[in-house]
């Protein structure tokens, strides 16, 4: 397969990227190199080499879930910076930037 300008322009436009001239010659030349390796890697005899699905023989390893006890309010709240009987406080990280009272 050869590249030209022709497809790198085609995918570019579908990359939504732009290249100018010598960014567009890298990259016919990265191309080129890339469609060889894939190439090169067809002359192999895979014939009776079955897919690799899976990089691992194992399938769904998951866990038991286990109900573990929870920690009381107070305990949760205990090393916080800054909070009040029910909830952690942080600063305001958003500003109003339209000019609107914060208050309602």
């Amino acid at each position: 397969m050869e590249v030209n300008d022709a497809l790198v322009d085609k995918l570019a436009h579908l990359a939504r990227l732009k290249f100018d001239v010598s960014e567009k010659e890298a990259i016919k030349n990265d191309l080129q190199k890339m469609i060889a390796f894939v190439e090169k890697l067809n002359e192999l005899d895979t014939t009776g080499v079955p897919p690799l699905l899976h990089m691992t023989t194992e399938i769904n390893v998951l866990r038991e879930d286990e109900i573990y006890g929870s920690i009381t309010r107070e305990e949760a709240l205990k090393n916080a910076p800054l909070h009040d009987e029910k909830f952690f406080k942080v600063p305001k990280v958003i500003k109003n930037t339209k000019g609107h009272s914060d208050s309602k």
